[in-house]
């Protein structure tokens, strides 16, 4: 990979010798889910996550890093900050709080760094994928490789089902 399409996320992965592949997909401007990343790369959408930036009531933004198909239950979130109510934070705050646009939100190399939290689940594969910090590009790391980089705690963070 030429050295002009290394994203944040991958020169500081680079200089942590953090070991990881890139791999691109197309993007679709009217499906940002992760489902359709999934998809595009022909992986299982469980071990392709997203990131999500919350703010808790009383301590502020935190990120929280959970399957791509599932959705997050912001009392175990708020609680996994030590908060006791949290929710998501407009998409307009995204990028000044971040340095990221939606679909493209890596737990990697935020402006500023923020607690972060991974949904458990996380560690029962071999490898997961992240955004590498722009729409198209996915990081695929192991997981427990990326949680020590991210300084990340791990805990359940997704709602039990999906009728909650």
């Amino acid at each position: 990979m030429a050295k002009s399409t290394k994203t944040n996320a991958m020169r500081l992965l680079d200089k942590a010798g953090v070991a990881y592949s890139a791999l691109t997909y197309q993007v679709d401007e009217n499906d940002l889910a992760a489902t359709h990343v999934a998809e595009q790369l022909g992986e299982d959408i469980n071990q392709v996550f997203k990131t999500l930036v919350l703010r808790g009531e009383r301590t502020g933004l935190f990120v929280c890093v959970i399957p791509g198909n599932k959705e997050v239950d912001l009392r175990k979130a708020a609680r996994a900050a030590g908060d006791k109510k949290a929710e998501m934070i407009a998409m307009k705050e995204l990028l000044g709080a971040t340095g990221y646009i939606r679909g493209g939100c890596s737990p990697i190399g935020m402006k500023k760094p923020l607690p972060t939290f991974f949904d458990s689940s996380a560690l029962r594969h071999d490898f997961i994928f992240v955004s590498a910090g722009v729409r198209g590009m996915q990081l695929r790391m192991h997981p427990q490789e990326l949680i020590d980089f991210t300084g990340a705690t791990t805990t359940s963070l997704v709602k039990d089902n999906d009728d909650e």
